[in-house]
């Protein structure tokens, strides 16, 4: 069903004037009124854009699936990032307590969207107003790059294209590395496409959208299986990287669960054992393909364990190294200290032996690069997600 154009419920639209801290836009809503209140979306568009030109085709879309939208026109064309995520809480404010349709909106179920600029805008507008149930940046991106989501603890999806030249992959990966790892949250690459392809109506985005907002701002556990282990239609993106298990209505699961792909925040893949299994062999990140040599589990003596070969084998610190640029290795179980880590909630994976950081080497994004361990810094090559 989420991959249909029209959803159960018949919709209908209004103009919404300008004077209420943003440049009107529309409305887009259910007409049936036998369910109680819906759940509420602001939309802003990016920088010089106009919501009517470039994302009106998700307003009945989203509304046919049993969502209040409201379509915002920015005060004018070249408002800031910041500016856009005042007009978005202001567009929510005024849909809730002014609007027509206010009666039909449930005033503590709201979220946020934007595309590019306007995807910055509803970032920051997700860590100035934290109460939000969810988020969505459609690579977002500040003209001036100083956006970070550090604060952010509203659930949020940041979506990018693979052959966006503008808000580039490798850009967004480094944002999405600032992501909270308490915070629930979701990185989606579209194959192929590029900065302008929310602005043309298509299923691939949708097909995120309406299982995050039913699943955040609907508390419907219905719609978790679309977004977690991956999506229904894996081949419409070059990468998905979520925080699974998704808990509607409550609390993110910190540092990830026991078993699973350890994902490299920073760089969109996951630790990889070599396939050959032999002990001592330096570990590397790859594509995240759900194989046992990427799948980790956190034993309760906090080792972490992958099955490579048929050999079930440990994370290492070689040579029980404590300097840094000891390399992360495979090891047979041995139980030794340099075989214990810390998986914590600020996102790094700690050695209890050192205190040094599981790191891929030099920042480095590409596949098979080399990982080790080294000084904790904050870097996005230090972020690691289990689960």
């Amino acid at each position: 069903m989420i991959e249909a154009r029209t959803g159960p419920f018949a919709t209908a639209s209004a103009s919404v004037p300008a004077g209420y801290g943003f440049n009107g836009g529309m409305v887009y809503y259910p007409t049936d009124t036998s369910l109680g209140t819906w759940g509420a979306l602001a939309i802003v568009p990016g920088y010089s854009a106009l919501f009517a030109n470039e994302e009106a085709w998700m307003g009945p879309w989203l509304a046919s699936f049993g969502f209040v939208v409201i379509g915002v026109e920015t005060t004018t064309r070249t408002d800031s990032a910041d500016a856009r995520g005042t007009e978005l809480l202001s567009a929510l404010n005024y849909l809730t307590t002014q609007s027509p349709v206010r009666d039909r909106v449930d005033p503590n179920r709201l979220s946020v969207l934007g595309h590019s600029a306007g995807g910055a805008g509803a970032m920051l507008a997700a860590q100035r107003q934290p109460t939000l149930k969810a988020a969505v940046g459609l690579a977002p991106g500040s003209p001036v790059g100083n956006l970070s989501l550090a604060t952010d603890t509203v659930p949020t999806m940041v979506i990018g294209g693979q052959n966006d030249s503008v808000v580039t992959p490798s850009y967004l990966s480094g944002l999405y590395a600032t992501m909270p790892a308490s915070t629930q949250s979701a990185f989606a690459q579209i194959a192929g496409a590029d900065h302008v392809y929310y602005t043309r109506p298509n299923n691939v985005e949708t097909k995120l959208l309406i299982p995050w907002l039913k699943t955040f701002l609907d508390n419907d556990t219905r719609y978790v299986p679309f977004l977690c282990p991956a999506p229904p239609d894996p081949s419409s993106l070059s990468m998905y990287v979520p925080k699974c298990p998704y808990v509607p209505g409550g609390s993110g699961p910190g540092g990830g669960g026991n078993t699973g792909a350890l994902h490299a925040v920073g760089a969109a893949k996951c630790l990889a054992a070599p396939s050959s299994g032999t002990p001592g062999t330096q570990l590397t990140i790859g594509t995240c393909d759900g194989q046992a040599r990427q799948t980790w589990t956190r034993t309760a003596t906090d080792q972490l364990t992958v099955t490579t070969a048929g050999a079930t084998l440990c994370l290492d610190a070689s040579g029980q190294g404590g300097s840094p640029g000891t390399k992360a290795i495979v090891w047979s179980c041995n139980g030794q200290a340099n075989q214990h880590w810390n998986v914590n909630s600020n996102g790094t994976v700690t050695s209890a032996q050192s205190g040094l950081c599981l790191d891929v080497t030099g920042g480095s994004t590409a596949e098979g690069a080399p990982v080790e361990l080294w000084t904790c810094n904050g870097g996005g090559n230090q972020q690691w997600h289990l689960g």
